[in-house]
């Protein structure tokens, strides 16, 4: 190889951040896209299309590649890898993969959040879902059984290991945090609950307006605030009405980012009530910013986002989740100290590890020249 040849990485992922299901996974992917660029890599992520979206562009030295769409994404993405040439192909499995290794000359590297074992039925329904299940537990470990994996946590790790693929074969690459931008809010006066996430069934955002629902009558001024927006939204609306709620329920869908930080700096328990996270990147923004969050242990890696009893609460059950909520809004000792513990905590968490953790994986596969580092375009 060249000395003066620059290492093409090839990210397969099935959206972007632009998309309108796009959430956390997307931004891991293109924040250490963008890392690697800076570090002197071709980097392409081919994604599917939507609405409004170039079929082509470059952002911060990444090109993106937008072909296909919900399914149409996966088949497209293999014709793109069979034209190419890179070094190394990211495949992210986001429930289901894209069989890059069928069909890739180089070496592919399988990128998994979390494992999808609860969600494929609400998200295509029984038999589908089983279909996705088998095709993710069962085929996909044995299409990519010498292939190296990256997990966001070491419970994805686990999980992955519980699907035959050995835990020596899986390196972990945590999330880091973008900077979090100067705010002018302050703390509420009147207590105040907030859900950071997609409004997909599997986020359960339903258990937080119960929560609601059921600390009304101690506290009548309590209002929950619900960033985000999804297919699922006008089901979550009924559902507030249906609780008796919806007056103190503001669904403020899509907002930037300073918005969406104004918004966490002035709220005094973030809930993240979803059936699985890979990491929980809003956990940690909520953090930042004092907030300690209340989430379920069983919801993967949300037990390492949140550090239990030092920068938030986990749960086992809903009756436990809302009884931690109801006692971070009460005690304001515990809520101020979890709180601080959790700004130190994510001032520690810097996207320059996840990018070097993640350069150093793609070493371990594949000799590369070590690239000049450039300037992002």
């Amino acid at each position: 190889m060249q000395s003066d040849h620059r290492p093409e990485i090839l990210l397969l992922n099935w959206r972007d951040t632009g998309h309108p299901e796009g959430g956390g996974s997307e931004r891991y992917v293109e924040r250490v896209a963008q890392g690697l660029a800076a570090r002197g890599y071709r980097v392409t992520i081919q994604c599917s299309a939507y609405s409004g979206a170039a079929s082509g562009e470059w952002v911060a030295g990444v090109r993106f590649r937008r072909r296909g769409r919900r399914l149409t994404v996966y088949p497209l993405a293999l014709l793109s890898v069979l034209r190419g040439r890179p070094d190394v192909i990211v495949d992210v499995q986001n429930g289901m993969p894209f069989f890059a290794r069928l069909v890739a000359r180089c070496p592919v590297m399988v990128l998994v959040h979390h494992v999808h074992r609860e969600q494929w039925r609400s998200a295509v329904g029984p038999w589908a879902g089983r279909l996705g299940w088998w095709i993710e537990s069962w085929l996909a470990p044995k299409v990519h059984r010498k292939c190296r994996y990256i997990a966001v946590s070491e419970v994805t790790r686990g999980e992955l290991a519980g699907l035959g693929v050995a835990e020596e074969r899986t390196r972990v690459v945590p999330n880091g945090l973008d900077a979090v931008p100067r705010t002018r809010s302050g703390r509420s006066a009147e207590p105040s609950l907030v859900v950071v996430s997609r409004v997909v069934p599997h986020k359960r955002i339903e258990h937080a307006v119960d929560v609601l629902a059921g600390l009304g009558e101690r506290w009548p001024g309590l209002r929950l605030d619900v960033v985000g927006t999804g297919w699922w939204l006008d089901k979550l609306r009924e559902h507030a009405h249906a609780r008796g709620v919806a007056d103190r329920v503001v669904f403020h869908g899509w907002v930037d980012e300073q918005r969406k930080h104004e918004i966490l700096a002035r709220s005094w328990v973030h809930l993240c009530p979803s059936v699985k996270e890979g990491w929980g990147i809003a956990i940690v923004e909520a953090a930042a910013h004092g907030v300690p969050s209340v989430a379920y242990r069983a919801a993967g890696g949300v037990a390492e986002s949140i550090v239990e009893g030092e920068t938030g609460l986990l749960a086992d059950d809903y009756a436990e989740f809302a009884a931690h909520a109801e006692r971070l809004l009460a005690e304001r000792g515990e809520r101020l100290a979890l709180g601080r513990a959790g700004q130190v905590r994510a001032r520690g968490m810097h996207w320059d590890n996840t990018v070097a953790g993640f350069e150093s994986a793609l070493r371990e596969v594949v000799s590369m020249p070590v690239p000049r580092r450039r300037g992002l375009r």
